[in-house]
């Protein structure tokens, strides 16, 4: 066993929080498949050694856009194991996004789906990508096929802590998407923390934690939230590879902790066999990713004699705040996300950078173990998101009450978050803006019942040119992920502005907010 005391892969960690019976259930897919820890051990071996096979290059980064599954998980932990940077691409992602990623990021391997080989493969060429495999749900691909062939034991690559782990890539308001850096010392200080204010249960005492994992794992929330809390607890998880709400309710008996987005607890609730005797052993259930409707917070209380547990983090930091687990530390109070973690320290300062005082809304910005180092490739955009003192700005805008509760009340520039998808306006105003006619567009976020928000499209035709808004759709649907869609579109001959001809997004806002109020 590697010495986690003198290694700082996170590999190491989860490695060693392992049970001592090796051959007890570590995962059980919704289909009825089975992987012991042994097996998560060695397969993660196996696939670390096919890329040390590879002779890859100090950091090299391992780009991976594919379907989720067991397996993908396990290219996850072999790219930690190996001392690789793992980049998770979003399956939704179209061409034009993977060409970006891929020559930002320079990967020396990309893995891919099947289906999508024919085109991500010679876009990976031209980047100068030395090695593309491909890997599938339902275990088969050439990446399994070559790692069967290598040996199934490993010693774990010894890393600092500031060593890159994992390069994340979360758009910006304004150009391009930025690749956030995160460590080995940022994820696994974020994961033992989560453990224990969670209250996380060892599975060496044999009554370990149960997670429905229904999340996808391209993003913080499903790849290291979940899984690195159930790994680093030795706790078993049972592996949906899509969100369905009737066969997670089906399977909550079984489980003690629950992690979704809002718009998963909105499609639940749906479900008649969702009941207080079918939450009856569960410990946890906890939401994250976007805003919970007061709503939805209180009908599953009174459905499930359960209170969710809301958590706020992002790409750059992992988790920040969370409400109380237990009793003593205090409630859970809907429509606020908590106290800052352990070790994290959370501020809320006005336009010239002074201290708000209590109630009083302002910019949130963070510090602590958990923080990334910054944007890959990008120093001035880095220097830029953080203060003189080292507090990284988040660009959301919150306040802090008289007990420590953080509430966030709104987001800097015009961020909308779709289904628990962060979808930035100025790149699909980018996309639409460079379409034949258009002479200018504003994307904005409304209200949804399901989604908790979406995009409109309002887009200004040039002179003489006649747009259709169902083509717009169309064209964006061809070129980007399906997340990013808006909704609604509009042919609109102005845009309201003000007295510097800025765009009055917020006119627009109020202007449509009814659009989805019957869906």
């Amino acid at each position: 066993m590697t010495d986690t005391t003198t290694n700082a892969n996170l590999f190491a960690a989860l490695r060693a929080a392992f049970p001592s019976d090796l051959d007890s259930i570590a995962v059980e897919t919704d289909d009825g498949l089975f992987y012991s820890w042994r097996d998560l051990d060695r397969a993660s071996a196996m696939i670390a050694n096919l890329l040390h096979a590879l002779k890859l290059k100090e950091g090299a980064r391992i780009a991976v856009q594919v379907e989720k599954s067991v397996e993908a998980m396990l290219l996850y932990l072999a790219t930690l194991r190996a001392g690789y940077v793992f980049l998770p691409l979003n399956t939704a992602y179209r061409q034009a996004e993977i060409e970006y990623f891929i020559g930002n990021a320079e990967p020396e391997v990309v893995v891919c789906s099947t289906a999508n080989a024919d085109w991500v493969a010679p876009i990976a060429t031209k980047a100068g990508t030395r090695h593309v495999f491909t890997l599938d749900d339902d275990r088969t691909g050439t990446l399994l096929e070559v790692a069967a062939q290598c040996s199934d034991q490993h010693d774990i690559a010894r890393k600092k802590g500031d060593d890159l782990a994992a390069i994340l890539y979360t758009s910006g308001t304004t150009g391009r998407s930025k690749g956030a850096m995160l460590s080995h010392r940022n994820l696994q200080s974020n994961a033992e923390v989560l453990k224990d204010y969670w209250g996380w249960r060892t599975s060496k005492r044999g009554d370990g934690d149960v997670l429905i994992h229904a999340l996808p794992i391209f993003h913080v929330h499903g790849l290291f939230v979940a899984i690195h809390g159930a790994l680093i607890s030795g706790s078993r998880m049972i592996w949906l590879n899509r969100f369905d709400p009737r066969r997670v309710v089906a399977r909550l008996p079984e489980a003690t902790v629950f992690m979704g987005v809002p718009t998963l607890y909105v499609r639940m609730l749906a479900e008649p066999g969702l009941t207080r005797e079918a939450c009856s052993n569960m410990r946890l259930f906890i939401s994250g990713s976007a805003p919970l409707l007061i709503e939805t917070f209180n009908e599953w209380r009174e459905r499930t004699d359960h209170t969710i547990l809301e958590r706020y983090g992002m790409s750059e930091t992992a988790m920040l705040t969370s409400n109380p687990y237990s009793a003593v530390q205090g409630e859970r109070r809907g429509g606020t996300v908590g106290f800052p973690l352990p070790g994290v320290r959370l501020r809320v300062r006005d336009d010239q950078g002074n201290p708000c005082p209590i109630e009083e809304i302002g910019h949130i910005e963070v510090d602590g173990p958990n923080v990334f180092a910054g944007y890959w490739r990008m120093p001035e955009k880095t220097k830029e998101e953080f203060t003189a003192d080292g507090f990284f700005k988040t660009g959301d805008v919150g306040k802090i009450d008289g007990l420590g509760y953080v509430t966030i009340v709104g987001r800097s520039k015009d961020l909308i978050i779709s289904g628990g998808y962060n979808v930035y306006p100025a790149e699909i105003e980018g996309f639409i803006n460079e379409m034949p006619g258009v002479a200018e567009s504003a994307i904005v976020g409304v209200p949804h019942p399901d989604f908790g928000e979406v995009g409109v499209a309002i887009v200004i035709p040039k002179a003489g040119a006649a747009l259709d808004a169902d083509a717009i759709v169309a064209d964006l649907k061809a070129r980007l992920a399906n997340f990013k869609i808006p909704k609604r579109c509009f042919v609109v001959d102005e845009l309201p502005r003000n007295a510097m001809g800025k765009v009055q997004k917020a006119l627009l806002r109020e202007q449509h907010k009814g659009l989805f109020a019957s869906a």
